[in-house]
Order: structure tokens, then sequence, then C-alpha cells
């Protein structure tokens, strides 16, 4: 097996990880060509810019992300504490340029941090009232309001030189189980699709937003598989919606999945999911989160690697899907490592 091929394995992969330095084991995915790094509250509790150059050290090329949306969703400041509105909020108040001043706020806490990029905006329409997931997490239940609010967002991320994911796509406002618990399904047709929920993940594309995060979330309307694992889904984003920038997938340790994929033991189901994901179309393949997923993060990063390794190396997943989306992380990690300072 070449170098080459391991390190393009290692290149689409964002595991995360426990603590607030970096374990041997990360150090060494670094130096083998890891892509990315997620970064969870567990990770944020001492001195994240030390963290952070100490990786980049490791990997000047490294994609370091965090979930960082404001409000309720915040790494830096968890349990509520984030001095950021929520979407919900600024959509409320209706004024996009607050809107975009807070992106830029945001991104200027992770640029001071070493972190390159938000897992934000949120661009879901909250079309139902009783979602247990995303509620005032989203801009709008108005697919309009949240395009316009999704957009000044990532653009205040991009004032601040860092690189925006909107999700989730296609869309899971309108759902009632949540998919770290279950897999939801939307039973919406496809014109509805075309004038609710794509209408925001258009206008974050129009807007240059650098990443789309699929949901693992189930439309029959479209396609019997999650978006995260769907060719379908990845087809329409890349030729309806034009997006030709980075497809990374939610969590793949999440439930919502392993409903899909049959595999009870985490390890395995987020291999499984990783080979699912790559092969129909993504490019970043979002581990999760160790603190809530059990074990270290190492686990879940071999087991991951191994099975693209083994599924390129059978022909299941051909050897340029693989070399795309590793060229698309690292073009990513050139752009956002290149940019000025604001």
């Amino acid at each position: 097996m070449s170098r080459a091929l391991e390190e393009a394995a290692a290149r689409v992969l964002m595991p995360g990880f426990l603590g607030t330095a970096p374990p041997p084991w990360l150090l060494e995915a670094c130096r083998r060509g890891l892509g990315s790094v997620l970064y969870f509250a567990q990770n944020l509790g001492g001195a994240p810019a030390a963290l952070s150059r100490e990786l980049h050290g490791a990997r000047p090329a490294l994609l370091i992300a965090c979930d960082e949306e404001g409000g309720a969703v915040s790494r830096f400041h968890p349990g509520g504490a984030s001095p950021h509105p929520s979407h919900g909020e600024l959509g409320a108040a209706g004024d996009t340029a607050a809107t975009r001043a807070t992106g830029r706020a945001v991104g200027d806490l992770l640029r001071a941090a070493g972190v390159d990029a938000a897992l934000a905006p949120v661009v879901d329409v909250a079309c139902d009232p009783d979602n247990p997931v995303i509620g005032p997490r989203a801009f709008s239940d108005r697919p309009e309001e949240a395009a316009a609010h999704g957009a000044a967002f990532t653009a205040g991320l991009h004032d601040a030189g860092r690189a925006a994911a909107a999700k989730h796509f296609p869309g899971h406002g309108d759902t009632r189980t949540d998919s770290h618990v279950g897999l939801p399904v939307i039973t919406a047709g496809q014109e509805l699709l075309r004038t609710r929920e794509l209408v925001p993940f258009t206008a974050a594309v129009r807007a240059g937003v650098d990443m789309v995060m699929s949901g693992h979330i189930v439309v029959p309307a479209v396609d019997s598989a999650p978006a995260s694992v769907s060719r379908r889904w990845y087809r329409l984003l890349r030729g309806e919606l034009g997006f030709d920038g980075v497809a990374v997938t939610d969590a793949l340790d999440m439930k919502g999945l392993a409903v899909h994929t049959g595999e009870p033991d985490t390890v395995r189901a987020v291999a499984r999911g990783a080979v699912g994901a790559l092969a129909a179309g993504a490019d970043l393949l979002c581990l999760g989160n160790p603190a809530t997923a059990g074990g270290t993060g190492e686990e879940a990063y071999r087991a991951a690697h191994a099975a693209v390794l083994e599924a390129v190396e059978s022909g299941a997943v051909p050897r340029a899907r693989l070399d795309e989306a590793a060229g698309r992380v690292e073009a990513l990690a050139a752009v956002v490592h290149r940019s000025p300072p604001p």
C-alpha cells in the first residue's frame, strides 16, 4: 500500500478527541496527512490557541473546525452562556446587518483560537414547531428569511477570514425526530422541497459558502437512503445547486445513520458510514464526539481510515473519488490559511 493512498484516506477524515492537549495518536495522524479535526467543548477548557498552534505545527494544512453557532450551540461557551445570539434571535430581529456582524464576531473568536472553520450557519427552515433539535437554531420558518440571514452569517465569517458550513442539507426543519437518536423522515414532495428546504441552501451556495453539511435525513421523494450517504442528494447539490466546495457529513456516530446501516457497534457504524458517504459523494467525513459516543476518538479514526483504504483497494470506492474528495479538503485549507488578517 502506498504512502500517498494512506495520506489521501487520512485527508478526508475529521475526528474528535479528548482533552485540551493533542494526544499522540492525533499528532501522528496529522503528520500522516490528516485533513481536519473537530473541536468540542472538552478541548477548549485550556489554551485553545496553543492547542491549535501545536496541531498546525504537526500539519500546517490541517483544517481545524468547531461547532460554533451562537446561542445554545457553542463549544467555547457551553451551557447556553454564549455572548452571541442564537440564529432564531437574529432572524426574529430581522436585521441582516446584525446577523453579519454576529457572524464576524463568531469568526473573530475562532480566529483568535486558531480555528479555521465554523460548522455554521444552520440554514434549516423551522417548519415544525415541535422539532426537537432545530428550533431556535434556525433563523426563521420562512425560506426567504432563512436564506437572507444564512447568507449574511456566512459573509460575517468570511469577513473574519473563516470558512463556513451551511447545514443540515437538505433541511432538518420539518422533522420530529432528532437525528442524534433516530432517523428523521421528511414526507415533502420535490416541488415543496425546492420552494422551502432548498431555498436557503441555494442562497448559501450563491454567497460562497465553503462547505455544505449533509444530514442523516431521509426524503423518500428523492431517495430511500439518508442524504449523508445518498448519491442522488450529492448529485443534486453539485448539479442543481451548483456547489463546488467541500461536502461534509454530519457526525457519523449519530444514531440516525446507525438505524440506516443496521450496525449497533458505534465504531463499526462510523467506519461503515464513512465508506458509504465517501462513495456517495461526501468529501469530509465527520467522525463525531468521543465524549458522547465513548472511546477516545482514536478507535473511530483508525477504523474509518482502515475502512476507506479497504474500500479503495477493493474497488468499492474508486481511487478517483477519494482523490477528488481529498483535493477539495486540501484546497479549502489552503484558502483559509492564506487568508489575510482582517
